[in-house]
């Protein structure tokens, strides 16, 4: 997440990142009938140590942390701090796209926690942006020097991922760069939808990783990771309680792996996608409203020639107020309609056209840049 931490909203109806807490010395308390395969030493320092399999799992964190954290870097615009993931020797990084926001260059800092040793030797680096695709949330940025001291992060496939799996998320949370965080997948396949941004549509993302790793401002598009050292996800939002507004915690959101490597391959080697796997009804639109000023649809800005929409028969000017009988009410609902659909799919469309409504159907297209 940029430092202005994202709002995300889950509209699940539709099919629409915490620490391990640790004990200090003085706190750790002894187990009681004896020894236990997770019990805790002390060093002639004075300092704790756990031992048995409390120790393999600790040291499991550690051998993840040391491979993956050295591949995260700092990504800082004139109005966002995020995080990125090296993704190849060609200088390419892996981020969110509203870290990159409108910018064409950033500027990215390693981790500074020691576990990269090249790092106190390189200095701030110029990035270009190859190529951004905001209904996935993705970016890709480039750097042109220094790329041969990338440390690049092994992608594993978040097809396998399973709730209950411990995952570590890595990144630059509120600028504190080299930051690791523990928790579980508490959820797989969500379809999430990020609030937008100066205006901008809303972005819906499709399969979502649910974990309870903590994550917060600064986050996004650092790193998920399993305890096999591989990158199963891009952390991208933290859900809000729309009661209180504040952040939900515990409650974050990751971009699978399994999207993050076809998009982001695409980026890299054209700078746009063509082909997303995501359904598009061939429109450009922004929300339409009443006489009273409340949400009354989406009003079609344009409609691209020969696409979906067109051979159905809608018209700009025309306002979409339900899609496969889901009443429409701004274009946050439409994009959460078609997030789980694929192109080819058919739905049915109903629209008002100066006072008059009317019904067709639409075959979907594919979403593309």
């Amino acid at each position: 997440m940029s430092s202005r931490l994202r709002a995300l909203r889950a509209v699940m109806a539709v099919g629409v990142a915490g620490a391990a807490g640790m004990a200090s010395a003085g706190t750790l308390a002894a187990c009681s009938g004896g020894s236990s395969p997770s019990s805790a030493t002390r060093t002639a320092a004075g300092q704790a140590r756990v031992s048995g399999p409390a120790n393999a799992l600790q040291q499991q964190y550690q051998d993840v942390v040391k491979a993956v954290l050295p591949s995260v870097v700092e990504i800082n615009t004139n109005d966002a701090t995020g995080s990125g993931v090296v993704y190849d020797h060609e200088g390419d990084i892996v981020t969110n796209a509203h870290v990159v926001g409108n910018a064409t260059t950033v500027q990215v800092q390693w981790s500074t926690t020691g576990t990269n040793d090249e790092s106190a030797s390189i200095p701030t680096l110029q990035a270009k942006v190859i190529g951004t695709f905001t209904p996935d949330d993705l970016a890709v940025v480039r750097v042109t020097s220094h790329a041969g001291s990338l440390h690049p992060a092994t992608f594993g496939s978040s097809g396998g991922a399973e709730t209950g799996q411990l995952v570590l998320a890595m990144g630059s949370p509120l600028g504190l760069s080299g930051t690791v965080t523990q928790g579980i997948i508490s959820a797989t396949g969500r379809t999430v939808t990020e609030s937008s941004t100066a205006g901008g549509a809303p972005t819906t993302i499709v399969g979502a990783l649910q974990i309870s790793a903590a994550i917060n401002g600064g986050n996004s598009g650092g790193a998920l990771a399993d305890l096999a050292s591989q990158v199963i996800g891009i952390p991208t939002a933290a859900a809000q309680n729309p009661s209180s507004g504040s952040q939900a915690t515990g409650i974050g959101f990751a971009i699978p792996s399994d999207t993050v490597t076809s998009i982001a391959g695409q980026l890299i080697s054209t700078g746009k996608v063509s082909s997303s796997n995501r359904a598009a009804l061939g429109i450009s639109a922004h929300n339409a409203v009443s006489d009273s000023g409340q949400p009354a649809g989406v009003t079609v800005a344009s409609v691209t020639a020969d696409g979906p929409a067109a051979k159905a028969g809608i018209q700009k000017g025309d306002v979409i107020i339900a899609v496969n009988n889901d009443q429409i009410p701004n274009v946050a609902a439409l994009t959460a309609e078609l997030a789980p659909l694929k192109p080819g799919d058919k739905v049915t469309v109903q629209y008002s056209r100066n006072g008059t409504v009317a019904t067709t159907t639409v075959t979907l297209g594919e979403l593309k840049t």
